[in-house]
């Protein structure tokens, strides 16, 4: 009232501000400087993204350049005399219903021995496991009993690696790491025509062995897919109504917020906490079976639960608000309205969302080693309890093994698990693209 009364006078006019003169010295400095700095940072990003594509080249190329050769191996040639008196095996028995237990009685061990002695002095050349090609040639083919075959075995790991020249044969024999024996043999035989090399099917469809030439990417291969298996058919369902939960129906109080703010605090927890969690609830309360992939897959569903949700809120919160109202204007119930109207539209976001969390639950490694996913297992899985390891400890295992024949292996192996990285990621790109809808 007493500002009504008593006005404050007015302000002076301020003198006008002359325009810029952008044809002065200094603001022409001040012009170069910005050009400079926008030059310098645009170096500094070119830079950045030259040395991360060097070092991700760099490291495609030593991992394709030691890993490919795993996919082939060296083999060599006998003539074997499936002599069934000298296996003790009863012939007439093998025709029987037990005929694969017949077979399995006989000794090939002692069958392979005796062959590889017309090599001579080159007999130690097959390998140790090379008598299970044998009892796998009977199994399919039990009518080659008492008859005399051709049969390519698998060579020692060290003359696999010599016929691939893996080794420097003009260094001393101390540092070859390949003896001269074995040069003097492998060049015997290869003269010989005895060797060949071949696409490694042993390496496609076998189970770990403490053999490099008999160690095989199958059985991890299997329990990944079994371990996803599992991981996906918990976390899917239950991440997927969590969010449509919250998004749709939770009310807006305190107790809500606390759930949304530990969904995303989780989401950013080191994996082997997840680790930690699953061996102090599913291996020593319920006593689930270790190194199975059961276990693995729930610990795993754990770590991948908060991504899914938030991806999948995001995608359900993407959907826009008209076609809810639309739904309910014709007069669909709030869940007619999420899962027939809302979730069909989202879902091409929630299945990208999963599939990328799939992909990082396929290369996580430290949850399981705790829950004893490194286990040394030389048979494929046959069912969810089975004892069985992944991929990512498969390539931990052999990377950490002495013999060299298990460094191109150990390559190999990551080459199988980038390309069904990729293959993920594909997938994921080709659903975004296909169902992507813009409103």
């Amino acid at each position: 009232m007493a500002d009504m009364l008593d006005p404050k006078p007015p302000r002076p006019a301020q003198p006008a501000k002359p325009p810029t003169d952008w044809t002065t010295a200094e603001m022409q400095g001040r012009i170069a400087a910005r050009y400079r700095s926008e030059r310098t940072f645009k170096f500094l990003g070119l830079g950045a993204l030259s040395l991360a594509a060097f070092f991700l080249a760099f490291l495609l190329f030593t991992i394709f350049r030691d890993g490919a050769s795993g996919f082939r191996h060296s083999e060599v040639r006998l003539e074997v005399n499936f002599d069934p008196v000298a296996l003790g095996i009863n012939a007439a028995a093998v025709r029987g219903p037990d005929g694969l237990t017949e077979i399995r009685k006989g000794d090939f061990s002692d069958l392979m021995l005796r062959s590889t002695r017309q090599l001579g002095n080159a007999a130690n050349v097959v390998s140790e496991g090379a008598w299970l090609d044998l009892r796998t040639a009977v199994e399919a083919d039990p009518s080659i009993l008492g008859t005399t075959r051709t049969v390519w075995v698998p060579v020692r790991s060290a003359i696999d690696l010599l016929a691939k020249g893996k080794f420097d044969l003009d260094a001393p024999e101390i540092s070859r790491g390949v003896s001269d024996k074995d040069i003097a043999a492998w060049r015997a035989l290869d003269s010989q025509g005895r060797l060949r090399t071949s696409f490694n099917t042993i390496f496609t469809s076998s189970a770990d062995s403490t053999n490099p030439e008999l160690a095989g990417i199958w059985g991890a291969a299997l329990g990944s897919l079994l371990t996803l298996a599992v991981t996906i058919g918990l976390s899917f369902p239950v991440g997927v109504l969590a969010a449509i939960y919250l998004e749709e129906f939770a009310p807006k109080n305190r107790w809500t917020d606390l759930v949304e703010v530990s969904i995303n605090n989780l989401a950013a927890v080191p994996s082997i906490i997840f680790g930690l969690l699953g061996l102090a609830v599913f291996l020593n309360v319920f006593n689930m079976p270790r190194s199975s992939p059961l276990v693995g897959g729930l610990t795993l569903a754990l770590m991948t639960l908060p991504v899914i949700v938030i991806s999948a809120r995001v995608a359900i919160k993407a959907v826009p608000p008209s076609i809810r109202d639309a739904a309910l204007g014709i007069g669909a119930s709030p869940i007619q309205v999420v899962f027939q109207h809302v979730l069909p539209l989202g879902l091409p976001g929630i299945m990208t969302g999963t599939i990328i969390g799939m992909a990082r639950a396929l290369g996580e490694t430290a949850p399981l080693l705790l829950i004893g996913m490194r286990a040394f297992v030389t048979d494929t899985p046959m069912g969810f309890t089975s004892p069985a390891t992944v991929l990512p400890v498969q390539v931990f295992l052999w990377s950490d093994d002495v013999q060299r024949g298990f460094v191109e292996k150990t390559s190999a192996a990551i080459i199988v698990l980038l390309l069904i990285l990729l293959l993920l990621n594909s997938v994921a790109i080709y659903l975004r693209n296909r169902f992507e809808r813009r409103w």
